[in-house]
């Protein structure tokens, strides 16, 4: 990783918007048509493509010190290609909510003030402190897909699963070790007796069409009206939105608790 970079080519959209919540804007030069927080910031600068098909030629040009990208979002083949070229490429790849806490302190060494830490790192390692130390109380049964057609669930060894486990929740197919994100049936779903549905707004953008088909099933989530929609952003992104994403969650999977003792913003 480069000391002090001054020239940050991001291909992560969630790093993209800590970079700026870091203060750290004003060295991004480029960014992928994903990255989309902040709205106005970023719609300034050049883009390079998505974050699977990312324009090799068009970073190049931009000439960046550092290009950040991650291992599931960014493909291999980019990466490879960058770095042939002599660009310094910084693989990032958190799969639990500390780490990616961890991850954000990490970016803020690139260059951020005391000050700028002390009011975004520190206040999201504190809310992961916490709810670490509340993680142990009764857990709902969650489902969280991230696709249909066919329908995908978040599994094991990812951080949507992180995320649910330090709200709450206990992940539905957690243990379905196939692959990463499995692959499931709607009778898979019901075999899972869910309490909760989580239906969030990327990598899929799910609707009220698929709350209707849901909310047919026999399963407990649907028969107590506990199907949410949510933004996708709160459940996957790492960096800045975590605290809220801790509190918000833990407001759906536990209502009668609350947010850990924390103000509760509205995410659904």
């Amino acid at each position: 990783m480069v000391s002090d970079p001054q020239r940050i080519v991001s291909l992560v959209p969630s790093l993209t918007e800590a970079l700026f919540a870091l203060g750290l804007g004003a060295r991004v030069v480029g960014v992928t048509d994903w990255c989309i927080h902040p709205a106005e910031a970023v719609a300034k600068l050049p883009k390079v493509g998505g974050t699977k098909d990312a324009d090799v030629a068009a970073i190049l040009a931009l000439a960046p010190d550092l290009v950040i990208a991650n291992h599931e979002e960014n493909t291999r083949r980019t990466v490879e290609q960058l770095e042939a070229a002599g660009l310094r490429v910084w693989v990032t790849y958190p799969r639990t909510v500390p780490e990616g806490a961890a991850l954000l302190r990490e970016l803020a060494g690139l260059g951020a003030t005391p000050e700028a830490i002390a009011a975004v790192v520190e206040p999201v390692e504190a809310a992961v402190a916490h709810a670490l130390a509340s993680s142990g109380g009764p857990k709902v049964r969650v489902f969280c897909p991230i696709w249909r057609d066919p329908w995908m669930a978040a599994g094991a060894d990812t951080y949507i699963h992180s995320m649910l486990e330090l709200c709450g929740g206990a992940n539905v197919f957690a243990e379905r070790g196939d692959r990463r994100y499995p692959i499931v049936k709607l009778e898979d779903v019901v075999a899972a007796a869910p309490e909760v549905i989580l239906l969030p707004d990327e990598p899929y953008a799910f609707g009220p069409r698929d709350v209707a088909e849901l909310a047919r099933l026999p399963v407990p989530a649907a028969q107590n009206g506990r199907i949410h929609c949510v933004d996708g952003t709160r459940v996957a992104w790492y960096g800045p939105r975590i605290r809220p994403a801790l509190r918000g969650l833990r407001s759906i999977l536990h209502p009668s608790v609350g947010p850990l003792g924390l103000a509760t913003p509205r995410i659904a």
